[in-house]
């Protein structure tokens, strides 16, 4: 264990800090690392800016946004939650609509990527119709399933507090919360009235300056986080991004091969870091994942509470390459097989296969692959 009082400490902790500004794409705003998962990030970014009965703007799709909005609530805010089909994402018109009738909204939140159906939102668009309603509200964006994977432009999109983890695109182990925060949540922090202690930012502004914490940091964490982002950054953000599209659309083509559909009700919502595949009805989801998981040694993620039951999770995100993803497709075959699904064996491995090797064929950067292959995932 390294002393994580010594001199020498802030060599570790400097930097870092450094590079995630640029995966978060921040050069004005700073990023914290706090000891939590990504929940701990949500409630630090709510208790430091905003007071109890703020008029607070939230969307509702899936199990995370919707965990969002009740801890938004409990912590005394007055939630304004749009509620809309799960399988679909943030609902831009009616933010700004919402936002031109209610000017007394100090704060707008938007789940970049919905973790439990597999939906992507588009946050460009959210910044946009905010501006479009002469809106002053700061923009909340909780990106624990996108930042990492699918590219995220913090100071570009007018993104004041961003949320995050170590455990998805950033491929370390569980137990760092990741926070974004822009100059303008920082001047909120100062006169914002909510109670926080352990979250506070003056506190971690205090000792982050200097390269420490003010309490007892994770420091194995943090060298795995280092080397994670330097992993990131050999490979190229650019190069991640389209590695994970190229992932996901290979999973999104077998699963349409086998006859079945997603969660998320069109493309224009597909996520490229999870897939949330309806089962046939009749199947139950949770079997997949039991059989999955204790038949086939692969643990795909359960239906969550609207979806319950109706789906199962195959998470193509971080670590992984397509022969990853060819796995969890036969593993998913031969789960669905087994628990009653009429589907053909081997037909979703085959369209993953084929888009796969088209794509790497179709790729103008050839010549490259040899370099890319030694800093992707094996």
């Amino acid at each position: 264990m390294q002393d994580h009082r010594a001199p020498d400490f802030p060599e570790l902790t400097l930097p870092l800090f450094a590079s995630l500004k640029k995966i978060f794409k921040t050069e004005t705003g700073r990023v914290f690392l706090y000891p939590a998962s990504g929940t701990g990030a949500w409630e630090a970014a709510i208790s430091n800016t905003l007071n109890r009965g703020d008029r607070v703007l939230m969307s509702r799709f899936g199990q995370f946004s919707h965990l969002w909005v009740d801890m938004a609530e409990r912590l005394g805010l007055d939630v304004i939650c749009v509620d809309v089909e799960w399988g679909t994402g943030v609902p831009v018109e009616a933010y700004r609509h919402h936002l031109e009738d209610d000017p007394t909204i100090k704060a707008v939140f938007a789940t970049h990527n919905e973790t439990a159906t597999g939906v992507t939102s588009d946050i460009a668009a959210v910044r946009q119709a905010m501006d479009a309603a002469g809106s002053d509200a700061m923009l909340y964006v909780d990106g624990v399933s996108s930042i990492g994977s699918i590219e995220f432009k913090q100071d570009e999109w007018g993104v004041d507090l961003a949320v995050s983890g170590s455990q998805k695109g950033l491929m370390a182990p569980p137990g760092l919360a990741v926070l974004g925060v822009s100059q303008k949540a920082l001047a909120a922090a100062e006169s914002a009235t909510m109670e926080r202690c352990y979250f506070d930012f003056a506190d971690m502004i205090a000792s982050n300056d200097v390269g420490y914490f003010p309490y007892t940091p994770p420091i194995p964490l943090l060298h795995g986080l280092r080397a994670s982002v330097d992993m990131l950054f050999v490979e190229g953000l650019s190069n991640v991004f389209e590695r994970h599209f190229r992932l996901a659309e290979g999973v999104r083509r077998g699963v349409h091969a086998l006859g079945l559909s997603l969660c998320a009700t069109a493309p224009y919502w597909y996520s490229d870091t999870v897939s949330a595949v309806r089962v046939p009805d009749g199947v139950d989801g949770a079997e997949v994942c039991r059989i999955g998981y204790h038949r086939y040694r692969t643990s795909f993620g359960g239906g969550l509470n609207k979806v319950a039951g109706k789906v199962f999770r195959i998470g193509h995100l971080g670590h992984l390459n397509e022969v990853s993803c060819l796995a969890a497709l036969a593993s998913a075959e031969m789960a669905l097989a087994d628990a009653g699904a009429g589907i053909e064996l081997g037909a979703g491995v085959a369209a993953a296969q084929a888009y796969y090797r088209q794509a790497l064929t179709d790729r103008q950067d050839l010549a490259d692959l040899d370099l890319l292959a030694s800093a992707a995932p094996r």
